[in-house]
């Protein structure tokens, strides 16, 4: 179906929550700069009838249709659907399936959802969410030797977000600010447990973001000093100087998106828990 006014529909059909489907669908969206996807997402498609609305939209909205739905039933309904009114469909887990029952040489489960059964690892994701909420922004110091991770950084370098993210992944995130004049907790001086890295940015970049969140609030500091280039360039040198006085593990986060951030961050951990003695 050819595109028109530079976007495209995209219809993205999942029997679970539609996670791996959204990921997978935007990451190749993001190859095409000049095509926008509009996005119309259907989670929980587990009978006829919820199918029945979806092959409506889609026959009034043709598209793309990408699909993670495990009914035999339904997605033959599916797929004949998309060759009646001709437009493209594709199981985005049905070749990742097949593959995986030819080298095991067992049938799947057929279960919805069973990446999000409430297992040790999901218990792990609520706890690592609980303990890093609890400790943002320099909050409970005192608990700090008990992170997996502790971020420290200037204003700006993405700290909260970033830790949320890691968290989501089962890593107990804390993070500390860096700001000029203002000691560092003792706490975060004597860690032995967590790794710390300092996140970095320049001062540039720290000052668009800056500018752009002053503006969200309503806020009028052009003259303050937490958006003048001089004392931000002060803030970054002052942070640099911290982290190599520590030997803190620093990370370049000026073009990074927070996924990548926090994938370099994992990367990080991974490699410091593989060449770390056994306890």
């Amino acid at each position: 179906m050819p595109t028109s006014n530079n976007y495209f529909h995209l219809h993205l059909v999942s029997d679970s929550t539609g996670e791996t489907l959204i990921t997978v669908a935007r990451a190749v969206a993001a190859q095409y700069a000049n095509v926008t996807p509009v996005e119309h997402v259907y989670p929980l498609v587990r009978s006829q009838k919820q199918l029945d609305r979806v092959l409506d939209e889609i026959e009034e909205a043709p598209g793309i249709v990408l699909f993670t739905l495990l009914e035999k039933d339904l997605v033959a309904r599916l797929e004949n659907k998309c060759k009646e009114i001709n437009v493209p469909s594709l199981s985005i887990i049905g070749p990742v399936m097949q593959l995986f029952e030819a080298y095991l040489g067992a049938a799947t489960t057929g279960r919805v959802g069973a990446q999000h059964v409430l297992n040790a690892e999901y218990f792990k994701r609520i706890d690592a969410l609980n303990y890093t909420m609890i400790h943002d922004d320099g909050q409970h110091v005192e608990g700090l030797e008990e992170a997996d991770v502790v971020l420290v950084g200037v204003s700006r370098t993405s700290k909260t977000p970033t830790s949320i993210y890691l968290a989501n992944r089962g890593i107990r995130t804390a993070n500390v600010p860096l700001v000029p004049g203002i000691p560092v907790p003792h706490q975060l001086e004597t860690l032995t447990r967590p790794l710390i890295v300092s996140l970095h940015a320049t001062p540039e970049r720290l000052i668009q973001v800056r500018q752009n969140r002053l503006l969200s609030m309503g806020a009028e500091r052009g003259s303050d000093t937490y958006i003048d280039k001089q004392a931000v360039t002060d803030e970054v040198a002052f942070a640099r100087k911290l982290s190599a006085k520590h030997n803190w593990a620093l990370l370049d986060v000026t073009r990074r998106s927070i996924e990548e951030t926090a994938a370099a961050v994992m990367k990080l951990y991974t490699d410091r828990q593989r060449n770390r003695p056994s306890e």
